[in-house]
């Protein structure tokens, strides 16, 4: 018995280790590659996906922003206006009549969004305004590049692997391609979701028969399906303290973040 446990460990200890390990420098990346590759093709991604991963390069801006959080530039004011006015670079007032212009230039879409979703049109348009300035500015960085890197780095990792997963098997299905740009940590669309939310809470609301983030419609329904998904509660206020401002903790969990939302959401409705 004790040869058989002992050939046992033995046979265990040579089984190659798949796993893709968390690194600490970006000479480890090719290594941290190599170790995805296995757990995305067992995961089911296709040559198209792999081949994206392949190519995939070290994000320098991703890096950096890991390594050194004092190269971030977000906001740290807990007065959501004063974050409002940072973040978009003008003043809260300006920032929420834009938002305000969004709804009412497109209120029929916003009020089919609400009744399918429960979702207000003012909080979707928040939303939108904060992450692309409604669609102005999509990223710059190669999303399978921003999410592997993201990855790969000890203080994200595991936490964001399955994202980078989702990345490319995104990548595998078309929705993206490997040069498709984002957000540095692979942040894509017009909301700029993650990758693993995508493929979660991706919905086609233009009907063209695919769920596809850099259409508009598309990405503000499936960012209300997200919050749905996470218990927004129709018709229920939505400022600090209630039920529904926890649930904006899914979209982002910095409460900054959040209460700018519900303050322009509620300065606009």
């Amino acid at each position: 018995m004790r040869a058989l446990l002992a050939a046992v460990v033995l046979s265990l200890a040579a089984a190659p280790a798949f796993a893709a390990q968390c690194i600490t420098s970006q000479g480890q990346f090719p290594s941290y590659k190599a170790g995805l590759a296995q757990q995305a093709a067992d995961s089911g991604v296709g040559q198209r996906g792999l081949q994206a991963l392949q190519n995939a390069r070290l994000s320098g801006i991703t890096w950096r922003f890991e390594s050194q959080p004092s190269s971030q530039t977000g906001v740290s004011s807990g007065d959501p206006a004063a974050f409002l006015a940072k973040r978009s670079g003008s003043s809260a007032d300006a920032f929420i009549r834009s938002v305000r212009q969004k709804v009412n230039a497109n209120s029929n879409t916003f009020a089919a969004l609400e009744r399918a979703y429960g979702v207000p049109g003012a909080i979707l348009a928040t939303i939108w305004g904060l992450e692309t300035s409604w669609g102005g500015y999509l990223g710059g960085t190669p999303i399978v590049d921003g999410a592997v890197t993201l990855a790969s780095y000890c203080r994200r990792h595991p936490r964001f692997e399955s994202h980078a997963i989702a990345a490319l098997q995104l990548a595998d299905r078309g929705v993206i391609s490997a040069g498709t740009r984002g957000g540095p940590s692979g942040e894509l669309g017009h909301m700029q979701f993650l990758a693993g939310n995508w493929a979660r809470f991706g919905v086609d609301a233009s009907g063209d028969g695919r769920a596809d983030p850099y259409n508009a419609v598309d990405a503000l329904a499936s960012a209300a399906n997200m919050l749905r998904a996470n218990g927004w509660q129709a018709g229920q206020p939505f400022g600090p303290g209630t039920a529904n401002f926890g649930v904006l903790s899914a979209w982002n969990d910095s409460g900054n973040y959040q209460r700018a939302i519900a303050y322009s959401a509620e300065r606009v409705r």
